[in-house]
């Protein structure tokens, strides 16, 4: 579990956070999972907003809680949980009532769910090529150079995670997202999809007969990838069915509700991408 030691919080008013405070943001993908996490499970939560647009999570406020520079942020009476992955296993065994693992899951969900985690990197290709503007929006050289500089450690060691995000940023300032980063990145998808898609021919959800982490895990991923242009009813059209199902739900489809601003600018890059003939299934050969 990734939780930051009490000396290594440095934004010092959070120690005394009573109760179980989210720091989120509504189009992260990973806040995203956890809010459907804590709907599901009716958990009591004080919310806490922070604007990745405006590079809020680059504030010296918040790389004092999270030196990534990510959200979700979790703190539960003072102490400070950052991963997505890791704060829904550390809430699933706070508050096991209405479980979201499955019994025969237990033993597995930790490496299922980084398995998941692996593609973090990969949806943030696909996403940023066909939803967020191509490679028209940069990150603010200012805002790289704050976390680079910046001195915060997690569980006493120096962060290797903040190199890979600096040299993704770099590299899509640079290059945007090319197509070899979207075919790789797509293929590897297709491939847990497959695997999926046969498990779905057997059951409703992808543990069995009930709702676990792995579905809203994966939920938000196939949200991600449905609105980027994957054919899903083509390929996969069992997984169709079942991301239709949980986004029927209240709890999965509140989190997940895009700004007019965001659905009019997807519509502008789909349009552009199908002129240009560079829409997604077409890069990948799908």
């Amino acid at each position: 579990m990734t939780q930051l030691h009490r000396d290594e919080i440095r934004t010092k008013e959070v120690l005394e956070w009573k109760g179980i405070h989210l720091l989120h943001f509504s189009g992260s993908s990973c806040s995203q999972k956890t809010r459907i996490f804590l709907n599901l499970k009716g958990i009591d939560w004080v919310s806490h907003s922070v604007n990745l647009t405006t590079d809020e999570n680059y504030s010296d406020w918040f790389l004092g809680i999270n030196p990534r520079a990510l959200v979700p942020v979790l703190v539960d009476e003072g102490e400070v949980h950052i991963e997505s992955n890791d704060i829904l296993q550390y809430l699933e065994k706070k508050f096991p009532e209405h479980s979201l693992i499955p019994n025969e899951s237990i033993e597995s969900i930790s490496t299922l769910l980084t398995e998941e985690d692996d593609l973090h990197i990969d949806i943030r290709n696909i996403s940023f090529r066909f939803l967020f503007g191509g490679g028209k929006i940069k990150k603010k050289a200012s805002s790289m150079k704050k976390l680079e500089d910046d001195s915060g450690t997690i569980q006493g060691k120096e962060d290797n995670h903040k190199t890979k995000q600096l040299k993704f940023y770099k590299d899509f300032n640079e290059e945007g997202i090319t197509d070899e980063s979207v075919i790789q990145s797509v293929s590897k998808f297709k491939k847990i999809y497959d695997g999926f898609e046969s498990d779905l021919t057997r059951q409703s959800y992808l543990l069995g007969t009930q709702i676990s982490l792995l579905d809203i895990a994966w939920f938000i991923y196939t949200h991600r990838l449905f609105l980027s242009g994957y054919p899903f009813k083509k390929l996969h059209p069992k997984v169709l069915q079942w991301y239709k199902h949980l986004l029927n739900k209240k709890e999965f489809s509140n989190e997940v509700q895009e700004p007019t601003v965001l659905k009019a600018l997807r519509r502008v890059i789909r349009v552009q991408d199908k002129i240009a003939g560079t829409v997604l299934s077409k890069i990948s050969n799908l």
